[in-house]
């Protein structure tokens, strides 16, 4: 297979986004949006889970609730960072809490911040604006 193929499918694969957050309503909700979108969504409901996935499969965009009870997003967003470095900027966070704490967590990370409840439109919005540059031709739709 020459290399010029291998970029060719490269190139036609969906962008990747994982879905972590504990609650399976809300999981169920976002890879539905996203997968009518043109997303190839995947869902984890604890952060070991997330963590897992990441070593399997290759993620585009991490989309993370902040309070998740095994692991918090925070921390979930740094261990996959040090090994997809990409996910630093790739990242948005998810959270109901508005505490200054919070705030000051995802702002540390430098991510966006999608405040709960959010309309879908906004984190489609959002996810599209993190896309890598490479894919987002590809998908042929608007988000």
């Amino acid at each position: 297979m020459s290399e010029t193929h291998d970029e060719d499918a490269m190139m036609q694969e969906p962008v990747r986004v994982l879905v972590v957050d504990d609650e399976p309503a809300i999981c169920k909700a976002l890879m539905i949006a996203l997968q009518r979108a043109g997303y190839d969504a995947r869902s984890a409901q604890s952060g070991d889970s997330a963590l897992a996935l990441m070593g399997r499969e290759h993620i585009d965009v991490l989309l993370i609730d902040l309070r998740i009870p095994d692991t918090r997003g925070d921390v979930v967003f740094e261990l996959a960072a040090a090994t997809h470095p990409h996910l630093r900027h790739q990242t948005v966070f998810m959270t109901g809490d508005i505490s200054e704490r919070a705030t000051r967590l995802i702002a540390s990370c430098k991510c966006p911040m999608l405040k709960k409840p959010f309309e879908l439109r906004e984190m489609l919005t959002t996810v599209a604006g993190l896309v890598p540059e490479r894919k987002l031709d590809v998908r042929g739709q608007s988000a």
